[in-house]
């Protein structure tokens, strides 16, 4: 059920012509944090251009699994039992996602797992862009003491009811980008927008998890938080690094590569693909590092500053592909 138009106070605040013409308010409960989990409950408030609720919509979501860090969301495997699959409520999720920007605190992380379990269904999410309010946060200088959630809210004076459940979550945050976005558009300030590449080659590679006599969390088999990305163990590189990539010509065996941002084939894919090559894969950039390869390569990640830093060569992900075709073999010793 649509929600009454919030009216907006009169402004003589000018909205610039460039600002998106609406906003999709997301935030997602999940089975935890790595490429292998699941989304477990979503929701969407829809918003106009500047900021107003036009109504919302929250969805449990069976993850065909165990929940994860039940203390956190409170959402048990009894509750989950008869909600829907995400393939059940992909159509409704993409008619609330479809021609608007989508706005999550951390945004990075809900587009990742929003963009895995359309994968899955073997679809493709309706989003092309997003912000991060951490990121806008961080345009308008508020003054913060962190940049969780809670904090943003408190700064508003918007009241959290329910904290890590969906609804909620995505209420407060919606009530805090109103008068971000206002601010951030009577000082005529450029929006964090971020590019959605939507997943177009993906492979689930889960591995089981073992649950403990005391319940999902108890003991060591249970749920351990972790990184978005867990690490995962590659096999050592048997070439020596022979430098940086040089414009023109071919990746050589033996390079460093780092990756930064979303890539429409699923990371762990291009991974593979550059480790059966003869590459080595870098988790941060150094003065060895021999390419970047990112989508967004205006971006702020500490991948791209430190490439800025040392003059690190960067391409994007379709010319990455374009070189893993031809990696000449390294020098013979």
């Amino acid at each position: 059920m649509l929600e009454d138009r919030t009216t907006a106070a009169s402004s003589p605040t000018v909205w610039p012509a460039a600002y998106p013409k609406g906003y999709a308010v997301v935030d997602v409960e999940t089975t935890g944090l790595a490429r292998d989990d699941r989304i477990i409950s979503a929701a969407v408030y829809r918003l106009d251009e500047r900021g107003e609720v036009e109504d919302h919509w929250y969805t449990l979501v069976n993850p065909e699994r165990d929940p994860g860090p039940v203390w956190i969301h409170g959402l048990t495997s009894d509750v989950l039992e008869g909600a829907p699959l995400f393939q059940d409520v992909v159509e409704e999720l993409s008619a609330r996602l479809d021609g608007r920007v989508l706005v999550a605190h951390n945004a990075v992380f809900d587009w990742q797992m929003i963009a895995r379990e359309y994968a899955r269904a073997e679809r493709e999410a309706p989003v092309r862009q997003r912000l991060c309010t951490i990121a806008l946060s961080k345009e308008l200088a508020l003054p913060l003491p962190n940049h969780k959630l809670e904090s943003l809210a408190a700064h508003f004076g918007v009241v959290q009811q329910r904290a890590h459940h969906a609804l909620d979550d995505a209420r407060v945050l919606a009530e805090a980008f109103r008068p971000s976005l206002a601010a951030a558009a009577e000082r005529s300030v450029r929006l964090p927008l971020h590019e959605c590449r939507p997943l177009t080659e993906w492979t689930d590679r889960s591995v089981p998890r073992q649950q403990s006599a005391g319940g999902y969390g108890g003991g060591s088999g249970g749920y351990r938080p972790t990184s978005w990305r867990p690490a995962r163990r590659r096999p050592a590189c048997p070439y020596p690094n022979p430098g940086r990539f040089e414009d023109g010509r071919p990746l050589k065996q033996g390079m460093r590569i780092a990756f930064s941002g979303d890539t429409s084939v699923e990371r762990d894919l291009l991974e593979d693909r550059a480790i059966e090559a003869g590459l080595h894969i870098a988790t941060s950039v150094s003065r060895l590092t021999s390419l970047l390869v990112t989508n967004d390569p205006d971006s702020g990640t500490s991948k791209v500053v430190k490439a800025r830093q040392f003059g690190t060569p960067v391409v994007d992900e379709a010319a990455f592909g374009q070189l893993l075709r031809d990696v000449e073999p390294a020098s013979e010793s």
